[in-house]
């Protein structure tokens, strides 16, 4: 039988990574991200796991690798500055694949900005933040029991993709409480297990990096049950590094297709009356809640209009946003930015439809009353062309 909860949605975060199997954190408190770290303080030592406050967020993140690849899932949280902070750790967990988790709780920037205020800048600097070419996964929950549910696939996709995976909330989903009900059975398919039976000879070598399926990727087992080489270097599947160019472009090209290659299968979203509709509203986060709201009150009016809302924000959900523009006659994205989702999904309007963005960046949520607002003023404009 399942149960009812109340959490907030911080706590949801950090209970989930501990159904998910995560036994070590190591991280370093920031506004409005703290709530995680404080939770897992109190729970990981029950379960046998490990927290440990490092001395800033470069050392955090570079914590959680070494413990992955020691054999613990692993996770930190942050938000926006310490986020920053973390990028170079991001990359080296690229080019090694190492499974870890990072919380991104975003808050108003640029630099210290408005520490207790939401925000979506990070869209873009979560897709390439660090340098290089390479993908990323990031999943961006709307509610507190979403959040509990996509932490555990965050951890499950690091598994799966051998890959960082980066689980998007903003402080007010990160602080708001909500109730939920969870069978764990019904709702949470089986945690994907490290291999921690590897049985290799003495003087054998594990080939962890091994692409010779450049759209998948080996299990990665434990440091100590196998004898590999680890470097942020371009490197052979040994793990050493390598010089020629022919093995450098089959690396990156192998960071890039084993989850390109997938995009479909991680692409995770919600629909509500799309089917049709002739206006559709992209929505995200906090911001979906006021979408949906929006999408009911002008449906009221015989407005026919949908909304589609992302999880996964990385890899962009691109099969399903072009038929959206295919189907539709417009498109309303509004976001806590200057427009950074809107930017990529107009690179997906070969229709040539009509999109509209809707931005605030003053600190607080966009209503109801203002995606409404919006819906109104652009079905006058189609239906009058």
């Amino acid at each position: 039988m399942g149960k009812m909860y109340f959490m907030q949605g911080n706590e949801a975060c950090a209970k989930a990574a501990i159904k998910a199997g995560c036994r070590f954190f190591g991280g370093y408190p920031i506004t409005p991200s703290t709530d995680i770290a404080e939770v897992m303080a109190e729970e990981l030592p029950k379960v046998g796991g490990t927290f440990i406050q490092m001395e800033d967020e470069i050392a955090s993140a570079a914590s959680i690798i070494g413990a992955s690849l020691a054999g613990a899932k692993a996770m930190t949280a942050t938000s926006g500055p310490g986020f920053s902070l973390m990028q170079e750790a991001l990359g080296y967990a690229v080019m090694t694949e190492t499974p870890v988790v990072f919380a991104n709780v975003m808050r108003g920037g640029p630099s210290t900005g408005m520490p207790t205020k939401p925000a979506q800048g990070d869209i873009m600097q979560i897709r390439w933040g660090t340098h290089g070419d390479h993908q990323i996964i990031a999943l961006y929950p709307s509610t507190v029991e979403e959040i509990y549910k996509y932490t555990i696939k965050a951890f499950n996709y690091a598994e799966k993709y051998r890959t960082p995976v980066i689980l998007m909330m903003d402080e007010t989903l990160g602080h708001m409480r909500e109730s939920f009900y969870l069978d764990y059975e019904d709702e949470f398919p089986e945690n994907i297990e490290r291999i921690k039976d590897k049985e290799l000879e003495a003087d054998d070598l594990f080939h962890p990096f091994d692409v010779s399926e450049s759209s998948s990727t080996n299990p990665l087992v434990e440091m100590g049950r196998s004898r590999f080489h680890v470097s942020g270097l371009v490197h052979d599947e040994t793990g050493f590094p390598i010089g020629n160019s022919d093995g450098a472009e089959k690396m990156i090209r192998h960071l890039d297709s084993k989850i390109r290659l997938h995009a479909q299968e991680i692409a995770l979203y919600d629909e509500y009356m799309v089917n049709d509709a002739e206006i559709v509203v992209i929505a995200y986060g906090s911001t979906a809640r006021s979408a949906i709201r929006a999408v009911k009150m002008a449906r009221s009016e015989k407005i026919p209009v949908g909304l589609f809302k992302p999880i996964t924000i990385w890899p962009l959900p691109s099969a399903r946003i072009k038929a959206l523009f295919k189907n539709s006659q417009a498109i309303i994205v509004p976001e806590m930015n200057l427009g950074q989702y809107a930017q990529e999904i107009s690179k997906l309007n070969t229709q040539n439809r009509h999109l509209e963005a809707l931005n605030k960046v003053n600190g607080e949520l966009i209503t109801p009353e203002e995606i409404l607002e919006s819906i109104i003023k652009v079905w006058i404009q189609i239906t009058e062309m």
